[in-house]
């Protein structure tokens, strides 16, 4: 386990914390070539490495310097929770700020091993969460702050740290559009650096219409989900507080806006609640909210969290309120929750830790 963060020192930057540019002069000052920021950058962005003495390309002599100057990462792992199949949550402690700033990452393998596919990483976007939604764990603190661009790129080497990445979804702590200009950051590098494509990223986001409209003329590098929960506005305003008095139509029309200038389809997230929003009824108003709209339809059966007063649906309320939807015409999946014995729900593990 990785040593607490000390907060009664300055920690030096970092080298995730440095544009291209900036590291090349950084080497420069501790005697080392451009060179060798790029294999170092290459190194870290590519293949996860997050210690200076595995790098064999630098010069020996070079590296326990790096090491002690140059930190790679600017967070520490403060705890790791491994499911039966191997669904890996990941606590993180970055620095800055008088309240503890922790986040989670979640690296989940493929269903198959054998299948060839590389994971799925669930990054968090804040340090804590303003929306507020009364069955997620994390915003019950509040929000703390927002993530710096390294803060985020970070999840991804750590992840990367553990085993190979096919797609991300930024759905884990924090409302992604109220970091956007960081989030976007954070992102040009996955894309550019790591390899990952703007197709195999996904960001979730409840979605406030006025900035879904001010993003979407730029064609963000990402693929876009809308956590909706429910097709009536009385409940949204219960489930989703930060969006309520936001007619669910404003932001369905956001959503059609989106596609028409992206010409990407929207995905519609859908968190199933045990006899809240689970039955044939909230199924067929949900059909006809979105009827005629291309787009997908995941619905979520609730993870459970400890003291949030929400249940996890029946199966064949979920099998039910599937089979509804694709008869109606839509496009829908089901998304099990990977890991619920390692506390896979999104904020759970911090909670503990915090308690």
């Amino acid at each position: 386990m990785e040593p607490e963060l000390d907060a009664s020192r300055p920690a030096p930057v970092s080298l995730l914390a440095l544009d291209s540019a900036q590291a090349a002069a950084r080497f420069a000052e501790l005697g080392l070539k451009p060179f060798h920021a790029k294999i170092a950058r290459k190194e870290v962005l590519e293949r996860g490495v997050t210690d200076y003495a595995q790098m064999t390309a630098l010069p020996a002599a070079a590296r326990a310097r790096l090491s002690e100057e140059l930190p790679i990462l600017s967070g520490v792992e403060l705890d790791r929770a491994v499911a039966h199949d191997r669904t890996t949550k990941l606590l993180l402690s970055f620095p800055g700020g008088a309240r503890p700033a922790t986040v989670e990452t979640v690296h989940i393998p493929p269903r198959e091993l054998a299948s060839g596919r590389g994971a799925t990483l669930c990054v968090s976007s804040q340090v804590g969460c303003p929306v507020a939604c009364p069955f997620c764990a994390s915003g019950r603190a509040g929000l703390v702050r927002n993530l710096e661009p390294h803060e985020i790129v970070e999840q991804y080497v750590r992840g990367r740290a553990i085993g190979m990445l096919s797609r991300s979804v930024v759905m884990g702590i924090g409302e992604p559009l109220l970091n956007f200009a960081n989030l976007s950051a954070a992102l040009d590098v996955v894309h550019d650096e790591m390899g990952l494509g703007s197709r195999k990223v996904t960001v979730s986001t409840v979605g406030f219409p006025d900035r879904l409209r001010r993003i979407a003329p730029h064609k963000p590098r990402f693929q876009l989900a809308i956590s909706l929960h429910t097709p009536d506005q009385e409940q949204r305003d219960v489930l989703v507080p930060a969006m309520a008095g936001v007619p669910i139509e404003d932001v369905l029309a956001a959503g059609d806006d989106w596609f028409e200038q992206t010409g990407r389809e929207i995905t519609y997230e859908y968190v199933l609640l045990a006899n809240e929003n689970d039955t044939f009824g909230h199924a067929e108003r949900l059909a006809q909210r979105l009827a005629r709209r291309r787009c997908t339809v995941n619905l979520i059966p609730f993870n459970p969290v400890d003291d949030s007063g929400y249940g996890r649906p029946t199966e064949f309320a979920v099998q039910r309120f599937h089979a509804t939807l694709v008869e109606r015409g839509l496009i829908a999946t089901v998304r099990w929750s990977r890991g619920v014995e390692s506390d896979a729900a999104c904020g759970q593990l911090r909670i503990r830790r915090q308690a």
